[in-house]
């Protein structure tokens, strides 16, 4: 089991995380890091989606490969990123904040393409998770600067203490099929927070904490960033209910023609 935290930055970080369902890092990678990162990305975009599946790439307009939305497991398909969600200081802050090792499970990008990128309904990603006990993280890094008019995180502060998942529903949303159907309440406004923020901004929540994102109303601007998933060591997965649930979705993307 991970050591308790014991220097200040990291301490602050768990009671953080453990008060808020949510930690910060502003920014976490300096300006620097985030233009060797973007290269990268880009390579990746260039070389090595082209040979990736179907159910792991996905698009705002199939028909349109500049409208690049969302991909799946980077990690298993790039040294670069393998290094990058294995042996980074990302991992290093799941740790802390799960007081546990940790398991590297996805590693995601996210893009909102000027204009017609699609808000991020609100959900909790331990919902589709099928972890007990649920014990997870996901962290999110901006790749540029990002703010309310293209698409920044929305969090509800404290989310991540309800005992149960609150209730989900398809959404029709590619890259997000479940979303709360009761999203809104007074409490859920009372405690909603927003973060905008420069290139190399880092957010890392629980598994129960309910986020969303706005939609691009850019025109111009693009709003790009990488996710990172981590279950907790003790958190045990039910497999058969995962990979159903994963069946079920890749038979309606593919039967509505969005993959």
């Amino acid at each position: 089991m991970q050591e308790p935290a014991t220097n200040p930055q990291s301490q602050n970080r768990l009671e953080e995380f453990q008060r808020d369902g949510y930690v910060v890092a502003d920014p976490l990678f300096n300006s620097s890091e985030m233009t060797d990162l973007n290269g990268q990305i880009s390579r990746f975009i260039r070389d090595v989606v082209p040979k990736m599946a179907d159910t792991e790439v996905y698009y705002e307009d199939k028909s349109d490969k500049t409208s690049l939305k969302q991909l799946q497991r980077m990690f298993e398909y790039d040294g670069y990123f393998k290094d990058l969600i294995f042996n980074s200081v990302v991992r290093e802050i799941a740790e802390e904040v799960l007081q546990d090792e940790v398991v590297p499970v996805n590693m995601q990008y996210f893009n909102k393409p000027a204009g017609i990128g699609q808000a991020t309904p609100p959900h909790q990603d331990g919902y589709y998770f099928h972890l007990t006990p649920c014990e997870a993280v996901t962290g999110w890094l901006a790749l540029e600067d990002v703010d309310h008019e293209n698409g920044c995180i929305h969090y509800v502060r404290g989310s991540h203490r309800y005992e149960d998942f609150r209730p989900h529903g398809q959404t029709g949303v590619l890259g997000f099929s479940q979303g709360m159907t009761d999203f809104g309440t007074a409490d859920d406004q009372k405690n909603t927070v927003s973060f905008p923020g420069k290139a190399g901004t880092f957010l890392m929540h629980h598994a129960r904490t309910i986020h969303w994102a706005g939609a691009n109303r850019s025109p111009s601007r693009s709003r790009r960033a990488l996710g990172f998933i981590y279950y907790a060591k003790r958190a045990r997965l039910d497999q058969t209910k995962r990979d159903a649930y994963q069946r079920r979705l890749d038979e309606q993307l593919l039967n509505s023609a969005k993959i």
